[in-house]
């Protein structure tokens, strides 16, 4: 066996035909093919008996050869003694493939020129993988461009914006040549600023990899927005950041949307706790009330009685405890005020003639040092109202606006038609939609803080000192606009005043012409008339009792309904049914009704603490109702009963 070198030409070419991944052949100083191994035959298509002697202009596309590009290549290769490029080359049936191109000057021994080796890979797979990812980018830009609804860019490492979008376009009012460039903290508020909040944001994006947020942000013109922000880290191959992605959407409009419905839901909140306490409030004056007609007409009674045997001292102390439980009879009549169960008897306003004979009883009763104004309007609309209520409630507002301005200042009541629309309802769910009008009582006074106007209407609640307010003032206020069908809101900030608006429906009837006085009745000498009185309370039950029959009235008694429907089921006389309303089973109204049924010309007074719906409904009384409310001195149960029987 023959040994062989590298350096010879049999195993030189062995080792060139072996290789088939590339084409290897050599060309002389024309370009004309001279030489051709088992790669070039695989990747060109040609067999070398084909292809030697020929130019190798026929690889090249017909773009690039009427270009010049193959006389290029070697003039380059046969001066620089080297070329190299990559483009598009063609086999022998003509497909096309993406060729690395090599071309190396071959020279002799003194240096000359003697032709060229060339050799040629096919990389068609990495070029059109390199192309698909070229497309992929191209899309993808094409695609965040397309984003109109969301801010998509990028930041490099240090937080500077380097990619721009329509949508950041549109989101933040910056065109792409005023922002790349500047960092994003350009879009925070000066609050997050101040707190570092950006800095903090690329940390937790660079530890973590991500950073999420909803919060303020700013645009170009200095409006603010509520962003869901989103910042995402970017690394390279080996990990390192290079970068991060930055995705911000407006969600301003869900904000408000949330922020109203919060307001809403703590508006009903509130409403629910004022029933809640005005359901409590009415069942503890209800059973104060029966207390107190006790104890006032027993001590009525002891007055009477020690007016000529007892001493001025026991006079005088009879006189101040009497004082007391009036003082706590309309303590529990504000209380029922608040509760929404004292009887209304509302007539039509016109609010003008109404406003006009206000001002100067309010001046004579906040003095000098206030300045009052009532101001109405033309075409004002009328409300149906308890016109005293409405007085007491304007009075009542109108001494705290005083007590706010211990140095003087104005107070304004004022009146206006108002439309209460859709969005209007939406945000005060206790308001529906209608005609209004809104009786605004105003003070230059201190105003309230919003931890007093979260309180103001609850009862007992006062900032006055211990013993100068009850606290139930404007809870009175509130009760009342409500059993009127209205509705109640306060404004006021720190030092700068209180406006309390009362807005009452709109009186679409006429107006009533007002009834004759009626003439007063007392009791007289011998009564034959036969009262049946019916009273759970057997205290109270046997108080009145005793005092109907002081004035010469024969009594009955009943502890229930039940119990006074037999009694009106016998031949017993019966000449007025004096029931309590609130009973427990059957209640005086239904008592009433059937009372009537068996006897229909029986004449029946009501006696009540509260009204629970029974004999008034909607904030009026019912219609041919005779209603007392408790407690009731024996002075006017007397004129009532007569004036009853008398009619």
């Amino acid at each position: 066996m023959t040994k062989t070198t590298v350096g010879d030409a049999p195993s030189l070419e062995l080792l060139i035909n072996a290789i088939v991944d590339y084409a290897i052949f050599m060309l002389d100083t024309d370009g004309v093919i001279r030489t051709w191994n088992k790669g070039a035959e695989r990747l060109k298509g040609y067999a070398a008996d084909e292809i030697i002697g020929k130019s190798f202009e026929i690889f090249y596309t017909p773009e690039d050869r009427e270009k010049g590009l193959p006389q290029k290549a070697i003039a380059t290769a046969g001066e620089a003694g080297r070329f190299a490029s990559e483009g598009w080359r063609v086999r022998k049936d003509g497909s096309r493939f993406w060729a690395l191109v090599v071309l190396d000057a071959i020279r002799d021994e003194e240096g000359r020129l003697v032709g060229f080796a060339k050799v040629t890979r096919d990389i068609t797979e990495r070029q059109q993988a390199h192309n698909e990812l070229l497309e992929s980018e191209r899309r993808y830009r094409r695609l965040v461009e397309a984003v109109v609804d969301y801010a998509i860019f990028q930041l490099d490492a240090s937080g500077h914006v380097a990619t721009w979008n329509a949508g950041a376009q549109r989101i933040k009012g910056y065109a792409p040549e005023e922002i790349i460039g500047r960092n994003f903290s350009a879009f925070y508020t000066p609050e997050d600023l101040e707190r570092g909040v950006p800095q903090m944001a690329l940390k937790q994006a660079a530890e973590q990899g991500r950073f999420e947020a909803e919060a303020w942000r700013m645009r170009k013109d200095g409006t603010r927005f509520w962003a869901s922000v989103v910042i995402d880290r970017i690394t390279d191959e080996s990990g390192a950041i290079i970068g991060f992605a930055k995705v911000t959407r407006d969600l301003t409009e869900r904000k408000l949307a949330q922020d109203e419905l919060k307001r809403v839901q703590e508006q009903l909140v509130a409403s629910q706790k004022l029933e809640a306490v005005g359901q409590l409030s009415g069942g503890i004056a209800h059973d104060f009330n029966n207390l107190l007609m006790i104890v006032l007409g027993n001590l009525e009674n002891a007055e009477r009685s020690s007016r000529h045997l007892a001493g001025p001292n026991l006079h005088r102390a009879l006189a101040n405890a009497k004082r007391g439980a009036q003082r706590a009879a309309a303590l529990t009549s504000r209380l029922l005020a608040f509760s929404r169960r004292q009887a209304l008897d509302p007539k039509p306003i016109n609010l003008n003639s109404f406003l006009g004979g206000l001002q100067e009883f309010l001046q004579r009763t906040l003095g000098e040092r206030i300045e009052v104004q009532a101001v109405g309007g033309a075409g004002l609309w009328q409300i149906e109202a308890d016109v005293n209520h409405l007085e007491s409630a304007i009075v009542n507002l109108a001494i705290n606006a005083r007590d706010a301005m211990p140095d003087g200042g104005k107070l304004t009541v004022e009146a206006a038609n108002v439309a209460a629309d859709e969005d209007y309802s939406r945000v005060n769910p206790e308001v529906l939609p209608g005609q209004y009008v809104v009786i605004c009582v105003s003070d230059t006074g201190t105003g309230m803080s919003p931890e007093v106007l979260n309180h103001a209407f609850e009862p007992f609640f006062t900032t006055k000192e211990p013993g100068q307010g009850t606290g139930l003032g404007l809870s009175q206020v509130y009760g009342f606009v409500k059993q009127s069908g209205g509705h109640v809101k306060i404004y006021s900030e720190l030092g700068e005043g209180t406006s309390i608006r009362m807005y009452f429906p709109r009186y679409h009837g006429h107006e009533r012409p007002a009834p004759d006085s009626e003439e007063e009745f007392i009791a007289e000498g011998e009564a034959v008339e036969a009262i049946l009185v019916v009273e759970d309370d057997a205290d109270l039950r046997a108080y009145i009792s005793d005092v109907l029959r002081d004035l010469n009235y024969w009594v009955v008694s009943a502890g229930s309904a039940q119990a006074a429907l037999t009694i009106l089921l016998q031949d017993q006389q019966v000449d007025l049914l004096l029931t309590d309303v609130v009973m427990p089973g059957l209640n005086g109204r239904e008592l009433g009704r059937r009372a009537q049924q068996i006897r229909p010309h029986l004449k029946i007074l009501y006696m009540t603490g509260y009204s629970r719906n029974a004999v008034v409904h909607q904030g009026r009384l019912d219609e041919g109702v005779d209603l007392l409310e408790k407690p009731i001195t024996q002075a006017k149960l007397a004129l009532r009963i007569r004036e009853i029987l008398d009619r």
